[in-house]
C-alpha cells in the first residue's frame, strides 16, 4: 500500500476543486466519515470526497489521481453488504450521488439510459407509466443505485425467472484509470461487435473503470401478477418444495424462504399478521398471461401439497401483495435491532442442494452456539444465513467466524459458490480458493493490471 501517496496535498486539491468545485469536494474528517464505511464491518476513511456531474468531470478527476498515484474508490448509496466502497487504502472517494439523471425512456427500442447514481426505485416509477419494469429488483432498491447495482451484479428476488444485473446491461459507459472515457455495447439487443466489455464490468466492483452511463433493458410489464404466501411445520419441507416446483418446469417469477426464526423476527416487529408457528414459509410470485398463471398456480399448489404445506394464502388484492413483500423486505432492518451488528452473507448451491444446504446452515450454527436466521432465493439455490451478533464480544464474534468459514465451505462442497448477488468486496477475499483455482485468480488480476496497471482502482479489494 506503500506505493500510494499518502496525502491529497494542497496542490491536488486545489486541481480537484478546479473540477468540481469547493461545494462538490470534501475533506474534513467529520464530512468525509459519512464514506468511511457501508453496510459491512470495516471502515477506512477517505482523504477526500468529490461529487462529479459529468463524465467529463469523472475523466478530469481520474487524470490527476493517476497523475499523483492516488487511489480512486467509487461509490453509489453505500448498501453493500460486503465493503466494496470501503476506500480501503484511503486517497479518493467518488460519489455519484449528484450523476442521478434518467436520460432517456424508449420503450420501443425496450431500453432506457440513465446515470449510475439513479436510485432502482426512481427507474421503476419511471417507466410504470409505460407499463414498462426493470426486472433487477435488489432488497435495497429502493436506496440503492443503478451503477453500485452494476458494480455487484446485483440480484433480487426476481431473478429466479428474469435474471441479474448483467442480463440487462445493453451497454456502459465508463472512465479508465488514467481519465479516457470509453464506450462498450449499444442499444441493441443483439450485439456481438468485439468482447464483451459491458458484462465484465458487472460485478467488477469498481476495481477495472468508473461507470458514468448504462443503457439497460427494459420489459413490458406483465398482464397478471399471483403472489402466495405458504406455511409448512417443518423446515425439510419447505426447501423439498422448492426443489420440487423448480425441477417440475415452473419457474416462478420469485421463490423466497424464511424459516421460523426470521419470520418471527419480522412479525415482532412490523405486526403483519404472520404465522408464528410455521418452521418453514415460502413467498411464490407468479406472472404473465391470465390463463398461463392459473395453469401454473394449479401445478405449484399440487407441489406444495405434496410436500406437506400447511397453509396456502394467496394474495387477493394488491395490497395484500404488498403486504406479503413487506414481510420479506423488511428482513434485514428487523435483524439489525436484534444484536448490535448483524452478519448477513450470500451463498449459492444448486437448487437441488438448498434442503441440504439449509440442513447445513442450521446443524453449523447449532455447533458453534449462534442465533440464525435463514433467508433465501431459494428458487435460484441463493442462501442469506443471517447471524445477528455483538462484535465486541470476542469469544462470541470468533464463534460467528467459525461458523461462516464452515458455511461457505459446505456450499463450495455441494457445487456452490460464495456469492449469488452481494459481491467479494473485503468481506470474501479469503475464500477465493474455495472456488477458483490460483491459475483462474491470476487471469483476473492479469485483467486488472492490464486496465489499471497503477492499480489505483478500489485497491485492496479481491483482485
Amino acid at each position: 500500500m506503500n506505493r500510494y501517496t499518502e496525502n491529497i496535498t494542497d496542490e491536488v486539491k486545489q486541481a480537484l476543486v478546479a473540477v468540481v468545485t469547493e461545494a462538490r469536494f470534501l475533506d474534513r474528517p467529520e464530512e468525509t466519515a459519512c464514506y468511511a464505511y457501508d453496510a459491512f464491518l470495516e471502515e477506512a476513511m477517505p482523504q477526500a470526497v468529490v461529487f462529479p456531474r459529468t463524465t467529463e468531470e469523472v475523466s478530469e478527476i481520474l487524470k490527476i489521481a493517476s497523475a499523483h498515484r492516488i487511489p480512486v474508490t467509487g461509490r453509489g448509496a453505500g448498501t453493500s453488504v460486503c465493503g466494496a466502497p470501503i476506500p480501503l487504502c484511503g486517497g479518493l472517494v467518488a460519489c455519484f450521488s449528484r450523476m442521478d439523471k434518467i436520460l432517456e425512456v424508449n420503450t420501443r427500442d425496450r431500453y432506457a439510459i440513465v446515470q449510475p447514481g439513479v436510485v432502482n426505485a426512481d427507474l421503476q416509477k419511471a417507466l410504470a407509466p409505460f407499463d414498462f419494469f426493470y426486472p433487477p429488483d435488489p432488497g435495497s432498491i429502493a436506496t440503492s443505485t443503478i451503477g453500485g447495482n452494476i458494480a455487484q451484479n446485483a440480484g433480487g428476488p426476481r431473478c429466479l425467472k428474469y435474471g441479474v444485473t448483467m442480463d440487462y446491461i445493453l451497454g456502459l459507459e465508463a472512465v479508465m484509470a488514467d481519465g479516457r472515457i470509453v464506450r462498450f455495447g449499444s442499444r441493441n439487443v443483439k450485439d456481438v461487435t468485439g468482447y464483451k466489455m459491458a458484462s465484465l464490468f458487472c460485478g467488477s466492483e469498481g476495481t477495472l473503470g468508473l461507470i458514468t452511463e448504462a443503457i439497460v433493458k427494459v420489459v413490458p410489464r406483465p398482464e397478471t401478477t399471483k403472489t402466495m404466501m405458504v406455511t409448512f411445520s417443518d423446515l425439510d419441507d419447505t426447501a423439498r418444495a422448492v426443489s420440487d416446483i423448480i425441477g417440475s418446469g415452473i419457474l416462478p417469477a420469485a421463490m423466497e424462504l424464511m424459516d421460523k426464526f426470521t419470520l418471527n423476527a419480522i412479525e415482532e416487529s412490523a405486526d403483519l399478521g404472520l404465522d408464528r408457528e410455521a418452521e418453514g414459509t415460502l413467498l411464490i410470485e407468479i406472472d404473465g398471461v391470465k390463463e398461463a398463471c392459473e395453469k401454473e398456480m394449479a401445478r405449484i399448489v399440487d407441489q406444495l401439497r405434496a410436500n406437506n404445506a400447511v397453509h396456502i394464502e394467496e394474495a387477493a388484492t394488491a395490497e395484500e401483495q404488498a403486504r406479503l413483500w413487506t414481510a420479506r423486505r423488511s428482513a434485514y432492518g428487523v435483524f439489525a435491532k436484534l444484536a448490535p451488528d448483524i452478519f448477513s452473507e450470500d451463498v449459492t448451491v444448486p437448487v437441488s442442494r438448498v434442503p441440504e444446504m439449509v440442513r447445513q446452515i442450521k446443524a453449523i450454527a447449532e455447533k458453534y452456539g449462534i442465533v440464525t436466521g435463514v433467508l433465501a432465493h431459494a428458487g435460484d439455490g441463493n442462501m442469506h444465513p443471517m447471524i445477528p451478533a455483538d462484535r465486541s464480544n470476542k469469544e462470541e464474534w470468533e464463534r460467528v467466524e467459525k461458523a461462516f468459514d464452515e458455511i461457505f465451505a459446505a456450499a463450495a462442497d455441494l457445487g456452490g459458490t460464495l456469492s449469488g448477488e452481494h459481491g467479494i468486496g473485503l468481506a470474501k477475499t479469503k475464500y477465493l480458493p474455495l472456488v477458483m483455482n490460483q491459475d483462474s485468480v491470476d487471469v483476473m488480476a492479469a485483467v486488472k493490471k492490464a486496465i489499471d496497471p497503477l492499480g489505483i482502482l478500489n485497491p485492496g479489494k479481491f483482485v
